[in-house]
């Protein structure tokens, strides 16, 4: 193997290895030694000016070479040939090749759930991976986001992230792991859904999350009714969601189609989806039959129930003369969901 070659393989090596402040240093002095060489030569054209010594440089570094700017002296040309050419292209091809790496080992990194996203705010994270299931559960999230909101999944059994595509990754040890659900953003978090493999997994993680993200909104599924009642009763904040199997089954088969009502209202993938919206401090206080006319008529939204702000039952058949008031929490059935700011709450009233 030639010398040239070994020495460049070397020169490459050494470079490469190097932390880009160090690279920087490396180019700044190369570039510093090849004007004073090619001065000292009288390599006028390409030292007289900062410009076109620049353009010449980078033009050699990058081998593009366009031959508008060339040394013209026969020291000029052995310095290009023995110093300039070989120094720079190993530089520039050193910044070339540890910007790759380093690209790539982020991106793998993220593939493989060892990404930050600790600065992200208003976004949901999912804790938990239960193949076909957490799928159809991403789906239905994606129907209902904002546009630009990315999902971050946390979990612990998938080496990689499984719908990079749909969704940020981060993998942990423990679904409560702490430090893993700050990468994930948890103080920014709006909402975060929890479904463990089995109730104690969901448990912890539930209670973590509790803890640490107080101002978000958490749903956790839980197979007991027991543990779901203890998460009640320890954090009331925390929505609790369990199986509806049994009482759907149950329902449908009095109540022919009810199976249908429950899966339009709970899909934000189709029309006649069920929304919330929480009253802002501008509504006027009205009636829930008054409202119930205004938000059909003006908003083609149908009213179905109210959450007092001050009590959080849920009351679906609501007398008339129910009065609704800034803070208080409406459901309603409608196309697509509607945002306060949308709505002219004087006409409540009307």
């Amino acid at each position: 193997m030639p010398i040239s070659h070994v020495l460049l393989r070397r020169v490459y090596h050494a470079v490469a290895t190097l932390n880009w402040l160090s690279l920087l240093v490396a180019a700044l002095i190369h570039l510093l030694l090849t004007y004073i060489c090619l001065a000292a030569a009288g390599e006028v054209k390409l030292t007289g000016n900062t410009t076109d010594f620049l353009y010449y440089y980078v033009t050699t570094a990058t081998t593009v070479g366009y031959g508008d700017l060339s040394p013209s002296q026969p020291a000029g040309r052995i310095i290009a040939l023995v110093f300039v050419l070989p120094g720079s292209i190993a530089i520039f091809t050193a910044v070339l090749g540890k910007a790759i790496t380093d690209l790539s080992t982020i991106w793998r990194g993220r593939m493989n759930g060892l990404g930050d996203y600790s600065d992200r705010e208003n976004h949901t994270i999912v804790l938990g991976w239960q193949g076909l299931r957490t799928r159809r559960l991403i789906e239905l999230l994606q129907a209902d986001l904002n546009a630009g909101e990315r999902i971050v999944l946390v979990d612990k059994s998938q080496e990689q992230n499984p719908l990079p595509q749909q969704l940020d990754y981060i993998r942990a040890d423990a679904l409560s792991n702490i430090s893993a659900l700050e990468r994930a953003g948890l103080k920014g978090a709006h909402r975060i859904i929890v479904r463990g493999t089995n109730d104690d997994e969901a448990l912890a993680a539930t209670l973590a999350v509790s803890t640490c993200a107080p101002a978000a909104h958490i749903v956790s599924y839980f197979e007991d009714e027991a543990t779901a009642g203890l998460v009640a009763t320890q954090c009331p904040g925390v929505e609790t969601v369990g199986s509806l199997s049994a009482e759907l089954l149950v329902r449908a088969s009095r109540d022919p189609g009810a199976s249908q009502v429950a899966n339009r209202l709970l899909s934000g993938a189709t029309a006649d989806t069920a929304y919330s919206m929480t009253l802002p401090k501008n509504a006027a206080q009205a009636t829930y039959l008054d409202a119930l006319f205004a938000l059909k008529r003006y908003y083609g939204m149908t009213l179905v129930g109210i959450s007092n702000a001050e009590n959080s039952a849920v009351d679906l058949n609501c007398p008339p003369n129910t009065k609704l008031s800034p803070g208080d929490t409406i459901f309603y059935i409608a196309d697509a969901r509607l945002s306060p700011d949308s709505i002219n709450w004087s006409e409540l009233k009307t």
